[in-house]
């Protein structure tokens, strides 16, 4: 069981880092942000921290609240948390490519950014320990909206995140209107291909795993002492 939940935690951050290439495509797209990134490129701007940073520590907060909310977190979350912003501005730094100012080009480089985002997001939740903060927060959220359709609070959600960025300087153009309609359409699609259906997995919170860690150590125990 630890070997499992150890390459688990390697499907976590090989999900993460082919997500992360996917968000710094919709960066280097140069047509505007999804809500969260224009967020995190807006409190890049006011403060000493670059995007990745900004990033790690906007989502390390949304994790706070999930656990205010009460929401599931598991070991995923936590990893989402604390890498995926830091592997953004990665391939970000690691870029030498010029800036893009091709508007066509643009929406074709995020488009397939989108389908890397939906790989990687198949890939670390394939390991079935939890869903990233921010997911986590628009749960929470819905169960306090109960008569609000979950579609209606992600979009209100958007909408704060949006105007906090936009009014931080956070880049907004056709692009963030892409991303807001468009990135669930291509995930959708992409898992259809794959025929990938995330409502079907089991998510294990952080006790169970540890639970299940520690079970593993104390059968191996008496393994060595019955030797």
């Amino acid at each position: 069981m630890k070997k499992t939940i150890l390459l688990e935690w390697l499907k976590i951050v090989a999900g993460l880092i082919v997500f992360s290439f996917g968000v710094h495509l919709t960066i280097f797209a140069n047509i505007g942000l999804a809500p969260w990134d224009c967020l995190g490129m807006g409190i890049a701007k006011h403060t000493p921290f670059n995007y990745g940073i900004s990033m790690t520590i906007m989502a390390i907060t949304i994790l706070l609240i999930d656990v205010g909310l009460k929401e599931k977190i598991g070991f995923g979350t936590i990893i989402d948390a604390l890498l995926t912003g830091n592997f953004v501005q990665a391939f970000n730094t690691l870029n030498r490519l010029p800036e893009n100012h091709n508007t066509s080009f643009g929406i074709c480089i995020m488009l397939i950014g989108f389908v890397f985002m939906a790989l990687g997001m198949w890939i670390y939740m394939s390991a079935q320990q939890c869903c990233g903060p921010r997911d986590a927060l628009l749960v929470g959220l819905g169960k306090r909206m109960p008569k609000v359709p979950i579609g209606i609070v992600e979009v209100l959600l958007w909408a704060v995140v949006l105007l906090i960025g936009f009014l931080l300087g956070g880049p907004v153009g056709i692009g963030t209107v892409i991303s807001t309609f468009g990135a669930g359409l291509v995930m959708q699609l992409v898992y259809n291909l794959i025929r990938f259906e995330p409502r079907k997995l089991k998510h294990r919170d952080v006790l169970t795993v540890a639970r299940q860690l520690r079970q593993n150590s104390g059968h191996n125990l008496r393994s060595d002492v019955n030797m």
